[in-house]
Parts: C-alpha cells; structure tokens; sequence
C-alpha cells in the first residue's frame, strides 16, 4: 500500500548505518485527516518511515522537527508491538520520495499582504473584455 500526503516530522531525524555501511533514518511522519473537531484540529495518524541510501545522507541537516514535507511512502503497513503498556500497533513504511514544502513566511512586524482593489468601474459579467481567439 502506498501513502501520499503532507506530513510533519515529530522529531528530528537521527542517522545510523547498518554493518554493511548503508545510511538509514527514521522518520516520525505526522499526517492529519478527516474534517476539523471542536478545537479546531484535524486528526492526526502518526507514521513510522524509514529513508534510506544517499538520500539519509543528504537530507539529515534539513530534516528537523517541525518540518513540512510531501512524502510518497511505500510498502506501508501495520506493525505489532510489544510496550510497557502491554501489545500495541503501528504504522510503518518507506520513504519513495520525499519533497519539502516551502514555509509560508509569517511576518508578525509588518501587516498582511492587502489584495488589489476590485475595479468598480466594469458592469456585467467580466466576460466582455475577454479575448475571442483562445486557441481551443
């Protein structure tokens, strides 16, 4: 099964390697769902994915609590585990591709950005300055 969607790392990611010298990371991947409740907050479904190779390597710095990223997970699953709380279970998968997702700057010292002023000069529809020759 493969899971698509915006998530955000719960932690920072942490590199190991494995005896035969391969790069691997875990990932604590935060995906919400479904509509907002009474606080306003989605659900969350929590995803433990793993990212292998060069690409461990090259994105450890950048993979940080907090981040926003588009991630494509394969071979996704469900695990059984045992806790201190006694027999638990969770999703866990690998990471097929993994893109971030730019930060939308929150600028507290200036104000929001204002939209440009509708024309109030046009009646009708707005379709009658629109150009005929649209080619399909």
């Amino acid at each position: 099964m493969k899971l698509i969607g915006i998530a955000r790392l719960g932690n920072d990611a942490e590199i190991r390697y494995t005896p035969s010298g391969k790069a691997v990371t875990n990932l604590s991947l935060a995906y919400n769902y479904g509509q907002k409740g009474e606080g306003g907050n989605r659900e969350t479904q929590w995803v433990e994915a793993t990212l292998w190779g060069d690409q461990a390597e090259r994105l450890k710095e950048w993979l940080v609590k907090g981040t926003v990223l588009n991630v494509i997970c394969r071979d996704v699953h469900i695990e059984t585990y045992e806790g201190r709380k006694g027999t638990g279970h969770k999703l866990v998968g690998t990471v097929a591709d993994i893109e971030f997702v730019p930060r939308q700057k929150a600028d507290t010292d200036s104000p929001p950005a204002q939209r440009p002023a509708a024309s109030t000069t046009k009646s009708g529809s707005g379709f009658d300055d629109m150009d005929d020759d649209i080619p399909f």
